[in-house]
């Protein structure tokens, strides 16, 4: 079985995750799942293949050499994004891409004007939707290049290399996919995620990320007798809105530059409800946001009255940096496997998190490489079938480099 082929295979699996089950995994499709992936792993000769009960798999290539070479995993999930249906998936390939508009079904097309990343990839095979679902390369992908690099590496046994293991879990889409990983039985020095978008991309960097909650207390008297009585919960949840600078929103952000993304707004005269999440690289920015939120809240309380506005906030990752500038050699290794595979390294900082940033807290340093898929999370999501190549290839590379140069 070649990498399209596994690819493909994977894809017809849905394995959407949903908040609202409240369960783990949180959906049964992504066990059905895990169980043939778990199948396939024995199939491919992989040992201590393991599905535990909350449906995260485990399995080990052994090592080829007699060297002391640290262990090492590669890692990438089994859900795919509850943005959109990964319900029959009908992907296509499209052969020697020509720069072109690509019309998906009847009235659906991936136009080159909005997604412009199409012309990088012009003389490529593209692998496609029908429109109708997304493709799910997020991240199958990352599953597949992991398998068939194992694969690969049993097949060229003079590629020496240390002892390998990879585990792939349920729930990134919805921020937990790290939450129940066994990083002690995992038993690595350091790990990859396969989850990152176009090739040669290497992310060390995440935001710092906070949920904030305020709910409102209003007094609901008749309109027209309401002078000086009326609290108006709903009027002060607006209100407070525009007190947050409206030029510190995901839509006119980019780059490092951090945001107050309110996500859910609801309420009445008697009651109103703001749901935000904060974000920022910077944890001294990160911290002054979450100071900025707060203060804004008591002044409402000053303004409206003690207890009018209650605010309750939530740290919910943070910035791997942290916990990866001083084993840089992790990303050094990383850099050279892409461009072993003739590529240019892209260092980038993740506008999001990651199951790495959460696993490096954890005790594993986890930096995230490219998967090779483009538009996640969408019916115009396409992984260019070159770029599964290059992926793999770069997990070849690393288990290479880690014996040659980390080897004793």
């Amino acid at each position: 079985m070649n990498i399209v082929e596994r690819f493909l295979s994977y894809v017809a699996f849905d394995t959407q995750s949903s908040e609202a089950t409240h369960i783990t995994p949180s959906t049964e499709k992504q066990r059905i799942f895990a169980r043939h992936l778990k199948e396939e792993l024995v199939a491919e000769g992989l040992h201590d293949v393991e599905l535990d009960e909350l449906g995260y798999l485990y399995a080990t290539l052994p090592a080829n050499t007699d060297k002391q070479v640290p262990t090492i995993g590669f890692i990438a999930h089994m859900d795919t994004s509850p943005d959109a249906s990964g319900k029959d998936i009908k992907p296509r390939i499209i052969r020697n891409y020509d720069g072109n508009d690509i019309i998906l079904s009847e009235g659906i097309v991936t136009s080159v004007e909005k997604f412009p990343e199409l012309l990088y990839h012009k003389g490529e095979d593209l692998i496609v939707t029908d429109g109708t679902t997304l493709l799910g390369a997020d991240d199958k992908a990352g599953i597949a290049e992991i398998v068939q690099a194992m694969v690969y590496l049993q097949q060229h046994p003079d590629i020496k290399h240390g002892k390998i293991r990879i585990g792939f879990n349920p729930d990134e889409e919805i921020g937990l996919g790290a939450r129940h990983f066994n990083v002690e039985k995992f038993g690595c020095e350091f790990a990859y995620t396969m989850d990152g978008s176009e090739e040669g991309e290497i992310e060390f960097e995440n935001f710092n990320a906070a949920s904030a909650k305020i709910t409102v207390n209003g007094c609901s008297v008749h309109p027209g007798y309401a002078k000086d009585k009326m609290v108006n919960a709903a009027r002060i949840a607006t209100e407070l809105v525009q007190m947050l600078p409206s030029d510190e929103t995901p839509e006119t952000t980019e780059d490092y530059e951090g945001f107050f993304h309110l996500t859910n707004m609801s309420g009445s005269v008697e009651k109103a409800q703001l749901s935000f999440i904060i974000r920022d690289h910077d944890r001294e920015f990160f911290e002054s946001r979450k100071a900025e939120i707060s203060d804004i809240v008591k002044t409402i309380n000053e303004k409206y009255g003690e207890g009018v506005a209650l605010l309750e906030t939530k740290d919910q990752y943070y910035n791997m940096r942290e916990k990866l500038e001083d084993k840089m050699h992790i990303i050094d290794i990383a850099k050279q496997a892409i461009t072993e595979a003739g590529m240019t390294p892209k260092i980038k900082a993740i506008r999001g998190g990651t199951d790495g940033a959460q696993l490096s807290f954890m005790g594993l340093p986890c930096p995230n490489i490219f998967a090779g898929g483009l538009n996640f999370h969408g019916p115009h999501e396409f992984c260019p079938v070159q770029n599964l190549e290059k992926a793999m290839k770069t997990v070849v590379n690393i288990c290479k480099i880690v014996a040659e140069k980390l080897g004793e």
